[in-house]
C-alpha cells in the first residue's frame, strides 16, 4: 500500500484529505513544513500532497528541501486556493506532479492521486525490470555492481561472495539448454533462501553469481551456506535427471570480508575472485576466504595431492561412466594405444534406437546395466557408443541381453567390434 504525506496548516483540510485518501492509501499528516521534513525522513512516503501557501515554509521551499534529502525525485502535488495561474505554472516548473485547487472535490482528489501513484508504480516496475536478470530474477551484472558497491561503502562489516557453478557445461551438452536453465534457476532460488532480506544477490553472467552479506564476519556461517548449496543442487539435479545422474555438480565459493579486504567493489571483487580460483585449484565444491589460506593448507594441497583433488571424480555413482563425445574419443584413443603396446583388448559397440523418442529413458537404462569401469557417450539423437574393458565376446552377449531385458519396449540395434 502506497504511503502519502499530507501537509497543510488548515486542520479541516487535513481531515478532509485524510478521510478521502485513507480509503486506498496509508496516510500521514503534518501541519507545518518543519514537521513534514521530519516525517519525510522517518517515514519515506511515496508521494507528498502539500498546501502551497503556508507560514514560515511554503510548498515551493518544502519541495526543494525534500528533493535535496531524497536520492530519487519526490512526486508532489500542490493544493491551493490561489486563482492566479502564475503559481500553477511555477509549481510545474519546479517539478510538481500535479496541481489542484481548493476546495477540493473528493472524487477528483482521489483520481489525481491515483494517477500519480499508478505512474510511480510503472516507473518502479520498469526500473526493476532493467535491473533484473531475466532468467533467475536476481540482480543483473550492472545492477549487482552498482547496488552491492553502494552497500559495501556503507557497511561496517560484511562478506562478498563469488559463487561459481562447477561442471555446468555437461548439463547443457547432455540434457540440453532448457535443462541447464532449470539448474541455474534452482541455484538462484537456493542462494536467495540462504540470505536475509537486507542482503543482495545477483547473476554476473553464465554460471557465475555474486552475493553480499551485510554484517557477516563468520567463516563458519559461510562454510555452512556453501555446504548447503553443494548438497541441495546435486539433490535437485538427481530429482529431474534421475538418480544415475553422475555429473559432479556443485559450487565453488570465493569470499572477501569488509573491512579486512577493502571497502570498494572492484577491490573486493578481485580478491573474492582470487579466492574462488584457489577453490578451483583445490578440486572445486568448497569455499576459500581471501587472506585466510595458511601455509599448512598449501603444503597439504601441493604437488600430486593437489592434482588428485582436482582430477578426482566427485559424487561418483554406480553404473557406467557417462562422458561427452570428445572425452569419450580421448579415452578410446588411449585404450587403442594400450591395446597396441600391452596386448590388451577392449570392446567398442554402438547402439542405435529405432525410435529416438525414448533416448533419455534408454540412456538411464544403459548406464544402470553397465559397470563403473565401462564408458558411455551419446553420439547422436538416437545413438550411443559404449567402451567395455576386460570383457569377452561371450560376456558381451550377456550384457546385450541384460540391456534388452530392461528396455523391453525400446527397439535397439547393436553393432560391436573387438579392439
Amino acid at each position: 500500500m502506497a504511503k502519502i504525506l499530507i501537509v497543510d496548516d488548515e486542520e479541516m483540510m487535513l481531515m478532509i484529505a485524510r478521510r478521502v485518501l485513507s480509503t486506498k492509501y496509508e496516510v500521514i499528516t503534518a501541519e507545518t513544513g518543519e514537521e513534514a521534513i521530519e516525517l519525510f525522513e522517518r517515514e519515506r512516503p511515496d508521494m507528498v500532497l502539500s498546501d502551497l501557501m503556508m507560514p514560515e515554509l511554503d510548498g515551493y521551499e518544502l519541495h526543494r528541501i525534500l528533493q535535496e534529502k531524497s536520492a530519487e525525485p519526490v512526486p508532489i502535488m500542490f493544493m491551493t486556493a490561489d486563482e492566479d495561474e502564475k503559481s500553477e505554472i511555477k509549481g510545474f516548473e519546479l517539478g510538481a506532479a500535479d496541481y489542484i485547487r481548493k476546495p477540493v472535490r473528493p472524487d477528483v482528489l482521489l483520481r489525481r492521486v491515483g494517477n500519480i501513484i499508478d505512474n510511480l508504480d510503472k516507473i518502479h516496475g520498469l526500473e526493476a525490470a532493467a535491473q533484473t536478470d531475466s532468467l533467475t530474477k536476481l540482480l543483473n551484472k550492472v545492477a549487482s555492481q552498482e547496488k552491492i558497491g553502494e552497500m559495501i561503502k556503507n557497511s561496517v562489516a560484511g562478506a562478498l561472495l563469488m559463487i561459481d557453478l562447477d561442471n555446468f557445461k555437461p548439463v547443457n551438452d547432455i540434457y540440453g539448454h532448457a535443462a541447464g536453465d532449470k539448474i541455474l534457476i534452482k541455484l538462484a532460488e537456493l542462494i536467495k533462501s540462504t540470505i536475509r532480506e537486507n542482503d543482495l544477490a545477483g547473476r554476473m553472467g553464465g554460471d557465475e553469481f555474486i552475493v553480499f552479506l551485510e554484517n557477516v564476519s563468520s567463516e563458519m556461517t559461510l562454510k555452512a551456506k556453501t555446504t548447503f548449496l553443494n548438497e541441495e543442487i546435486v539433490k535437485y539435479a538427481k530429482e529431474i535427471f534421475g538418480e544415475t545422474m553422475n555429473i559432479p555438480l556443485g559450487v565453488s565459493v570465493g569470499a572477501a570480508f569488509v573491512p579486512n579486504a577493502g571497502r570498494d567493489f572492484q577491490t573486493l571483487y578481485k580478491k573474492a575472485d582470487k579466492a574462488l580460483y584457489e577453490v578451483k585449484q583445490r578440486g572445486k565444491h568448497g569455499i576459500s576466504i581471501f587472506g585466510e589460506q595458511n601455509n599448512a593448507d598449501k603444503a597439504i594441497l601441493s604437488g600430486i595431492s593437489q592434482m588428485r583433488l582436482i582430477m578426482d571424480e566427485r559424487n561418483a555413482e554406480s553404473g557406467a561412466f557417462l562422458v561427452e563425445f570428445e572425452v569419450f574419443k580421448k579415452i578410446y584413443q588411449l585404450l587403442v594405444r594400450m591395446a597396441t603396446s600391452y596386448n590388451k583388448t577392449f570392446i567398442l559397440f554402438e547402439i542405435t534406437l529405432v525410435d529416438e523418442t525414448f533416448a533419455e529413458e534408454f540412456k538411464e537404462i544403459l548406464i544402470k546395466s553397465l559397470r563403473k569401469s565401462d564408458c558411455v557417450t551419446k553420439s547422436g539423437e538416437n545413438k550411443f557408443l559404449v567402451l567395455l574393458v576386460e570383457i569377452t565376446a561371450t560376456n558381451l552377449e550377456k550384457i546385450k541381453e541384460k540391456i534388452l531385458s530392461k528396455a523391453k519396449n525400446i527397439k535397439v540395434l547393436f553393432e560391436s567390434d573387438i579392439i
